[in-house]
């Protein structure tokens, strides 16, 4: 049945001006877009008073293992998401092999949580024909993550790859976007991503150039040393051709907030240069990631049993301590610039340490009695790296400086379990209510276009982030006076207000603010 969507407000994310209209679904697509559209046998959805946006794209998503415990994801349709891109920071579910694939799954539980799922899969092709088989509330896009595609090329060393693993690892990120990968990701500060010097970021950067498709980075440093890691960036967009897009902008740390007006000026003329770079950013003044970053980069060496190894180790804990209390050049040190108190355990693996979920580590510390770096050592090592942190980073104003600019889209960059960060739930609602009604940080007109149309070009997809006629029906609609993020840091698993109606490929998967039981989510693939 077609589906029909009366006197709704028309932001139809391409930042021109709103309007009033009507606008009609037949099958899966936008078949007509225009005022006072009569149609027998439609259902009819009131939109008066309400805004009718394309479904919100979410360019920076780690749900690629939480879709066989929730293939709704929940936490994203509810807040108007209709497509996730999965696979970051260089870390995801496919390409694996058989020797590195048990340290492999170790690290993905660290990152993206612990899933009761068999790797059936090998090759990107597989992982996507296996997720297609789930009942999808949104739709999932792909990235090939650099340190699998090293992964299967040369394993987990911290060295140079040969000439010849150099070569495969190129005919292994062609072949995973071949299979339908949109791009490829990288996490500079995570194994074995790390691991990569810029030549050959640059060697890969010539592949995507050739695919068009994009290089998404969580660059090597977001604080003390950011401004060379964004000259590295740069660099390998420069030098391979390809499109860069920094996950996650940010800078991070109150000593280096005076960087901001270089950080900026970079970016400036970067454009200025003629080069295609945008980066994403979620609207909240901590992060979050896995607890291990903590530790120094040479204690990941050889994946996450050699990690468990070193911190069974007294003389290796020491050293960590040392590293960590000193610093090391060009490593994004989070107990420096967030503080032993800015620092929360988020999740972990078992019932064993719950007790210091939602604690900061100077609290993690009284309630083990030990210092506070040893007692987070111990948890790393009893939970086999299963932790996750929530860091405080950063200011309001710089979050609205950020936001403003025009290479920036909206991400939610969130990580299911324990007590998640609260972006997981609230993002883009929190974007068009606190920063765009509340404070009129810009236009609403604007603020959709960052979330649809915005993050569709960056990753690439051809017939979604705008209300077209033939583009997909990707719709949400929702009640500006109302819509807000509801999470904290406290209790952040709250679902956001003001989201009526979402639909997917033309169905219903949220109406009224409640769960249809419709699944129209689909796998996409770069074409």
């Amino acid at each position: 049945m077609k589906k029909l969507i009366k006197n709704g407000l028309i932001v139809d994310g391409s930042g021109e001006k709103a309007y009033i209209a009507d606008l009609l679904i037949d099958g899966e697509k936008i078949e007509k877009i225009r005022q006072n559209i009569e149609v027998d046998d439609a259902e009819v959805i009131d939109a008066e008073g309400l805004v009718v946006s394309p479904g919100f794209i979410d360019t920076h998503s780690h749900s690629s293992m939480l879709l066989f415990k929730d293939s709704l994801l929940e936490p994203k349709i509810r807040q108007g998401i209709t497509t996730e891109l999965v696979a970051q920071d260089g870390m995801g579910p496919a390409p694996v092999n058989e020797e590195t694939l048990s340290p492999w799954i170790k690290a993905m539980k660290g990152l993206e949580g612990e899933y009761e799922v068999e790797w059936t899969w090998r090759s990107v092709k597989d992982y996507l024909e296996r997720i297609e088989k789930l009942d999808l509330g949104p739709n999932i896009a792909y990235l090939a993550p650099h340190g699998n595609i090293r992964m299967v090329s040369m394993g987990l060393d911290n060295r140079k790859p040969t000439e010849d693993e150099m070569k495969l690892m190129q005919e292994n990120l062609a072949k995973a976007i071949d299979e339908g990968a949109f791009g490829m990701s990288t996490g500079m500060i995570y194994p074995p991503c790390c691991y990569a010097d810029i030549d050959e970021f640059i060697e890969l950067g010539k592949v995507l150039h050739e695919k068009d498709a994009v290089f998404v980075t969580h660059q090597r440093s977001e604080a003390d040393s950011i401004l060379d890691s964004m000259e590295e960036i740069l660099t390998i967009g420069k030098e391979s051709g390809c499109k860069v897009h920094f996950s996650h902008f940010k800078v991070c740390g109150k000593k280096n907030w005076d960087k901001f007006p270089k950080v900026l000026a970079r970016l400036d003329r970067a454009k200025e240069e003629g080069m295609t770079v945008s980066f994403d950013q979620y609207p909240y003044v901590a992060g979050s990631t896995m607890m291990s970053v903590i530790l120094p980069p040479w204690a990941h060496d050889g994946g996450t049993d050699k990690l468990l190894e070193r911190l069974k180790d007294k003389d290796a804990r020491e050293k960590m301590k040392e590293d960590i209390a000193n610093g090391i050049p060009g490593w994004d040190n989070f107990v420096e610039f967030a503080g032993l108190d800015g620092i929360f355990v988020t999740f972990v693996g078992s019932d064993k340490n719950q007790d210091v979920v939602g604690k900061n580590l100077i609290e993690v510390g009284q309630i083990k009695g030990k210092e506070p770096l040893d007692a987070i050592f111990d948890v790393i090592l009893e939970e086999e790296n299963i932790v996750g942190l929530v860091d405080f980073y950063g200011t309001e104003e710089h979050v609205k400086l950020i936001m403003s600019r025009p290479e920036q889209n909206v991400c939610t960059d969130g990580i299911m379990g324990g007590k998640p960060h609260p972006r997981l739930y609230g993002s883009f609602p929190r974007v068009l209510g606190k920063y765009v009604r509340d404070e009129n940080t810009f236009s609403l007109e604007t603020a959709i276009y960052k979330m649809t149309k915005k993050s569709a070009d960056v990753i690439g997809l051809k017939d979604r982030g705008l209300l077209k006629e033939g583009y997909a029906a990707d719709i949400v609609i929702f009640d500006f006076e109302k819509i807000i993020d509801k999470g904290d840091y406290t209790n952040p698993i709250q679902f956001p207000e003001g989201i009526k109606h979402v639909i997917v490929n033309g169905e219903l998967v949220i109406k009224n603010g409640e769960d249809t039981g419709n699944r129209s989510g689909k796998v996409l693939r770069k074409k």
